[in-house]
């Protein structure tokens, strides 16, 4: 299996939200925090589903809860990150969606979590064992997030 790159994974949370931007008025713009947290959880629940990472990068207990590193780097110094949607956003959004297990998954994610804001999904992830039992600035262990979800986390399949 071939991980993907969690900017991909980024831009087809910007690709999805832009749409959102465009449809509903209530729409929020999609903030560096926010996609961090969601990233969290795709992590948490691809590896509850199939013991392995969708993306490979660490996820870090930072201050304000679980960050990517790559991802902040990217998109250091920016608050909302959708911005102009270029046609390898588009591309990457359609590479995600064209696997189908990481498909569900980000869909699932975005379904569930979507419409809450950076401040809520921080106070989440704060009341989460993976962020309270790792040091701040630390890697935050697969097996301590997988363990979480399993425990956690119910998934219908249909």
């Amino acid at each position: 299996m071939v991980i993907i790159n969690v900017l991909k994974i980024v831009n087809w949370f910007r690709v999805t939200n832009s749409a959102d931007l465009r449809k509903y008025d209530f729409s929020e713009e999609l903030t560096q925090m926010k996609v961090m947290k969601l990233l969290y959880y795709v992590q948490g629940l691809y590896l509850k589903l199939y013991d392995e990472r969708a993306f490979d990068n660490d996820i870090l207990a930072w201050r304000w809860g679980p960050a990517i590193q790559e991802v902040h780097d990217k998109y250091i110094g920016q608050r909302e990150i959708v911005g102009e949607i270029s046609e390898q956003d588009l591309a990457d959004f359609k590479e995600v969606n064209s696997d189908e297990r990481l498909a569900e998954i980000v869909e699932a994610v975005n379904e569930a979590m979507g419409n809450m804001s950076a401040s809520d999904l921080v106070r989440k992830t704060h009341e989460e064992r993976p962020w309270k039992e790792t040091e701040q600035s630390d890697v935050i262990a697969d097996d301590l997030i997988k363990d979480f979800f399993d425990k956690n986390f119910k998934v219908s399949r249909e």
